[in-house]
């Protein structure tokens, strides 16, 4: 990766209400490739106002899709705040990653009919490295 490509994860302040009038792309992409090895995204959503449960059922149509993925391991959906949501996922390389891009999942964000009626701005996709991870939940 590259130093100077600067792009923070995660939520950001929620625009202006004078902002969300306007259609958007549905998604943008930010980051690199990278090394070889395994991938991921960080996909920062934020909902229109009122459209939350819209974008919780998005959230679950996204899950139906990779679940029957064999290059999309683990995946999470989380919530910061009543507006704000996020997408984590890993892959074990590119070409998982783009397997992923290319099916059910990547044809949701592709809705720009959806996207805009329940989006505040365009979902930020960010390509990320996988480092180093723990798998799974140690026993009690």
């Amino acid at each position: 990766m590259t130093d100077n490509t600067i792009c923070q994860p995660g939520p950001t302040p929620e625009p202006a209400t004078t902002d969300l009038a306007r259609p958007h792309r549905g998604v943008e992409v930010s980051g690199e490739d990278g090394q070889e090895g395994r991938k991921a995204f960080y996909i920062h959503i934020e909902a229109l106002p009122g459209k939350e449960q819209e974008v919780l059922r998005m959230l679950e149509d996204i899950l139906a899709c990779v679940r029957d993925e064999p290059a999309t391991g683990p995946w999470y959906a989380v919530r910061y705040s009543q507006r704000v949501f996020g997408i984590f996922e890993v892959f074990p390389d590119r070409a998982g990653r783009q397997a992923h891009v290319e099916g059910g999942g990547g044809d949701i964000f592709r809705d720009l009919q959806r996207m805009n009626a329940i989006l505040a701005r365009p979902a930020h996709v960010h390509r990320l490295d996988v480092l180093m991870g723990k798998e799974v939940f140690a026993r009690r």
